[in-house]
């Protein structure tokens, strides 16, 4: 038991126990009110539905300026998890800000695929999907130019339809948290390994690999995460926005997507056990792709404890992308908190303002 500080008196003793008991007592009352509530609301900013196909779905968000940057932003979304993580709630939601600040918002957003898409490859995203959207976004903006912005995978994607199209229809690409040398995942390269799992006979047996399947794998990496964060939780059931903020991201976290069974197939094959994209061997839609053939401005921002996306994982790419202009960025963080959360207020949002508003006039 802590020694009382000498300069207590009883009536500050007093005080702090009636605090704690007060707490306590709230942290009951929340917890009752927590196991019965509803899942938050998410995802509130205006917007409407460009196109929908199958997995894809493309949305545009409402302007709230008068005037508007002349070059819109397209949002790729990892294909792991639902794009609401740009938009939690009013105050926390990157799209919102940028919206207040000015730029014209559209997403790249995902969902489950269905066994008829079991085929889809990582070509249907590259040189299907994100050129579909970028087409439909200069259409609908009236402007030949976007800036590309990709989250995670969403980040490696954008990185293969710039060096595959060499940067046809963009004026910048921006990667948040993107890995390269897939040697460095190091606890995803042990769970990969070939001597220990046969993704072949996973995916020959599947359509889609499901989504427990993957929660199970980011899991791994911080096996005791999910018991601190719930007892970070009964810490602060009191608090109202401290379990706001702690329920989107356990209902983010909870609606992980599956993956297309030959996609997974693919990137455990080719990326995980190949190291192909850092190896400059990886080939789609019989092109080799080359990350040279990048010259477009690049901003890559890097968590620096990230522990899905190590720095040392992503940091390559600056040397091998052959932009004149272009900026690393280490900000404190995790993967996550990176894109949302205190943390991403605070940093990351205008820091990419600031990068973003010279180039997109």
């Amino acid at each position: 038991m802590a020694q009382a500080d000498a300069a207590d008196t009883p009536a500050t003793v007093r005080q702090r126990l009636r605090s704690e008991v007060d707490r306590l007592l709230q942290r009951g009352l929340k917890g009752i009110e927590y196991l019965g509530s509803p899942a938050p609301v998410v995802g509130t900013t205006p917007k409407v539905l460009l196109h929908r196909r199958g997995t894809l779905g493309l949305y545009h968000y409402k302007p709230q300026q008068s005037e508007i940057y002349r070059v819109p932003i397209l949002l790729v979304m990892a294909t792991t998890n639902k794009a609401y993580i740009f938009d939690l709630a009013p105050g926390q939601s990157l799209v919102e800000y940028l919206l207040q600040r000015g730029y014209d918002v559209y997403v790249m957003d995902w969902n489950a695929p269905t066994a008829a898409e079991r085929g889809l490859r990582i070509e249907d995203y590259v040189l299907d999907f994100i050129p579909d959207c970028v087409a439909r976004v200069q259409q609908q903006s009236g402007e030949d130019e976007v800036t590309l912005v990709g989250y995670c995978f969403g980040g490696v994607l954008s990185l293969l339809y710039s060096a595959l199209h060499d940067g046809s229809g963009l004026r910048n690409l921006v990667c948040f948290t993107t890995p390269l040398d897939f040697s460095q995942m190091t606890l995803f390269r042990t769970m990969a390994d070939a001597r220990r799992f046969d993704v072949d006979k996973l995916c020959d047996k599947l359509d889609v690999v499901p989504s427990d399947l993957i929660i199970a794998g980011f899991d791994a990496l911080r096996p005791a995460g999910r018991i601190a964060g719930q007892v970070r939780l009964w810490d602060n059931l009191w608090n109202d926005d401290y379990v706001k903020g702690y329920r989107m991201m356990e209902r983010w976290g909870a609606e992980t997507l599956p993956l297309a069974s030959e996609y997974f197939r693919q990137i455990v094959k080719q990326l995980m056990q190949g190291n192909a994209l850092h190896q400059g061997t990886l080939q789609l839609g019989g092109r080799t792709v080359d990350l040279k053939r990048i010259k477009l401005p690049l901003l890559h921002v890097i968590a620096q404890h990230d522990h899905i996306v190590p720095p040392a994982c992503a940091q390559p790419l600056m040397q091998r992308v052959r932009s004149r202009d272009k900026q690393e960025l280490m900000l404190p963080g995790g993967h996550v908190s990176l894109v949302a959360g205190a943390n991403a207020v605070k940093r990351m949002w205008p820091a990419l303002d600031r990068w973003l508003e010279g180039r997109s006039t």
